[in-house]
């Protein structure tokens, strides 16, 4: 814990990683330390943001998160939850299976696949066929500290059908991204791990899968009921930091004890004077706060690419029939906008009502296809309840009330070699300024909570100095 000494911190960003970054200095700072978070939107939470439809919570971003960690113990958000009194209000999805959309048909996912990768292709049925040859050429699949992108392991062991049918949408439904284009280390972690020993696709497989065994019997995804903006709202109260929104932070420099931000629009500029900054704010902002600091830092941060995508949500009358699912991914292949729906009121069993709406949450665009979604609202509602119900098989009813939420520029695109470039980074900043967020550690609520509260620990740590 730091000295007496009243210090001040700033977070910039007031999305979820830099809420838990207050809340973790609240914890590691004495009471009278001044923690300041600055969002420059009117609104907390970036993209954990719940809306209302049909008379129900509705997520209009993220709507669930990991239950366990990678070490099989529980996630970041499970114990961030717990520490703001939100534990009894965890709730967890049906077991209802979920499906890919491909020629036309509703197929189960296959089961015992890794983000996609199965263990034994024979394993698929008729999903898809493996056409490469996995065979052991007397060395780790990955050579130590190298990186490779998810489509170029998968083809080049099992071939292009199970990427393109498996691999990819699964991979999309997280990242809105090409398995090509995303880095193994940095969306499939124990993979990596695992290929990094392992000879074959199938042997690195298995003994991920063995990794995640710790976690077996225990349900996968949990959310809050009420939704995430209570997640949002708690950690704000907890943190106890002074909360200013709508000001943008449009540049930090070195002081003789600290940093200074520049505040507020340019014909009004503010100052404030801090101790130290935990920066959590998205690739591109960051590495504009970075320039004058660290140009190499900034640089290795702004390659960092984003893909844009649009929620759509849907109200429909009682009684509409769907799939005996709890949704269903669509391969990049089948060339519709729609690339994932939920069937909410199925899939989340404290949302469903006796006689009430059948909710349904289409996720639309995918990296590359920015000017796909350059329609109006009413547009790109009308032409995701027509592709619903071709996906479906049976046309939707027109909903009795629907919303659109656009996130553009929301999901980073981690490049191969991601990890590497955020260390340097990292390492190429001085003490007492720390990086947190998506642009930095993953897009998973419980990835982005333990980066703002590593962030934290670095701050505190550099404070205490």
């Amino acid at each position: 814990m730091v000295d007496d000494v009243r210090k001040r911190v700033a977070v910039i960003g007031g999305g979820i990683a830099g809420l838990a970054a207050a809340v973790r200095l609240r914890d590691l700072t004495p009471a009278a330390t001044d923690i300041i978070v600055y969002e420059q939107s009117g609104v907390l939470g970036g993209k954990l943001r719940t809306g209302e439809l049909g008379g129900l919570p509705v997520e209009r971003g993220a709507e669930s998160f990991l239950t366990s960690s990678p070490d099989g113990g529980e996630s970041a958000a499970v114990a961030l939850a717990k520490r703001l009194d939100l534990g009894p209000s965890l709730v967890h999805p049906a077991t209802v299976p979920a499906a890919l959309s491909i020629g036309g048909h509703l197929t189960p996912i296959p089961g015992g696949t890794l983000m996609g990768v199965p263990a034994d292709p024979s394993s698929l049925g008729g999903v898809a066929g493996a056409s490469g040859h996995d065979i052991d050429e007397g060395h780790p699949l990955l050579a130590e500290g190298a990186d490779i992108a998810v489509g170029a392991l998968v083809r080049s062991r099992y071939g292009a059908a199970i990427v393109d049918r498996l691999v990819d949408p699964l991979l999309g439904g997280v990242y809105a991204g090409r398995a090509d284009g995303l880095s193994l280390e940095a969306t499939a972690p124990q993979l990596a791990a695992a290929a990094r020993v392992e000879h074959t696709l199938g042997a690195a497989v298995r003994a991920a899968q063995r990794a995640r065994a710790k976690t077996a019997g225990r349900p996968v995804f949990s959310a809050v009921e009420g939704g995430m903006t209570r997640l949002v709202a708690a950690a704000a109260a907890a943190g106890g930091a002074r909360i200013s929104l709508g000001l943008p932070v449009r540049d930090i420099s070195r002081t003789a004890h600290g940093w200074r931000l520049l505040l507020g629009p340019a014909p009004a500029p503010q100052t404030d004077d801090v101790d130290a900054v935990v920066l959590a704010v998205p690739a591109r902002p960051a590495s504009r706060l970075l320039a004058g600091i660290s140009a190499e830092a900034a640089e290795a941060v702004g390659v960092l690419d984003y893909a844009s995508v649009a929620l759509v949500g849907l109200a429909l009358p009682p009684g509409t029939p769907l799939p005996e699912l709890s949704g269903f991914l669509v391969p990049p292949s089948e060339g519709t906008l729609v690339k994932a729906a939920t069937f909410v009121t199925r899939k989340w069993p404290h949302l469903s009502r006796d006689a009430g709406p059948v909710v349904v949450r289409a996720s639309l665009g995918r990296f590359g296809e920015q000017e796909r979604l350059q329609f109006d609202d009413g547009v790109l509602l009308d032409r995701a309840r027509r592709e619903l119900g071709e996906l479906i098989g049976e046309e939707l009813p027109p909903p009795a009330a629907s919303w659109i939420q656009r996130w553009g520029g929301g999901l980073p695109q981690y490049a191969p070699g991601h990890r590497d470039r955020v260390a340097f980074a990292r390492g190429e900043l001085p003490p007492g300024l720390a990086l947190a967020g998506a642009a930095f550690d993953g897009v998973g609520i419980p990835a982005c909570i333990a980066s703002g509260e590593r962030a934290a620990e670095d701050v505190s740590k550099a404070l205490a100095a």
